[in-house]
This record gives structure tokens, C-alpha cells and sequence, in this order.
């Protein structure tokens, strides 16, 4: 646990990370992604399920309803991964 004696520095990460244009175009992907299916009534806020897409952005996938599935969050989320995040 790297922070146990001392404050998280969320602002830190988010100008180092969270807050850089190729995370923040993901995010919008994920975002469009999960708009999609829930207009098309395949998930709702809160459910647990993730939206999935069939084959990877970074596999040159896109976010497409054709191409987007609906996805328990543990089976989603259980792809073995590199070390930049995407699936191997």
C-alpha cells in the first residue's frame, strides 16, 4: 500500500494520466459505448454488466452497435492483458 502514511495525490495522477488526451479519447469511446447500448434497453445504470466490444479499439475495432456485446463485469474484465492494458 504506497499511501499509507500520506495523502493520495489525485491531481497529480490526473495531470500525469487520467487527464492526457489518448486516456481521455478512450474514455469517450467507453462512454459512447455504454450510450448505445443502454438506448438500444440492453443495460441500465447500475446493473453490473459492462459493454463489450467484440473485437478491440486497440485491435482496430470499432465502436459500432454491430460490433458491441453486453458483458457480465467479471467476465469482461478478466482478459489477460499486456502491461499497456490492452488484451493480448
Amino acid at each position: 500500500m504506497p499511501y499509507v502514511n500520506k495523502p493520495r495525490p489525485y491531481k497529480h495522477e490526473y495531470e500525469t494520466y487520467d487527464g492526457t488526451p489518448a486516456v481521455k479519447k478512450k474514455r469517450a469511446e467507453r462512454n459512447k459505448a455504454r450510450r448505445i447500448m443502454e438506448e438500444a434497453g440492453l443495460v441500465h445504470k447500475g446493473d453490473g454488466k459492462d459493454v463489450d466490444h467484440k473485437k478491440p479499439l486497440s485491435k482496430g475495432g470499432k465502436t459500432t452497435r454491430s460490433n458491441l456485446r453486453v458483458k457480465s463485469a467479471t467476465d469482461n474484465r478478466s482478459y489477460a492483458r499486456r502491461s499497456d492494458h490492452g488484451v493480448k
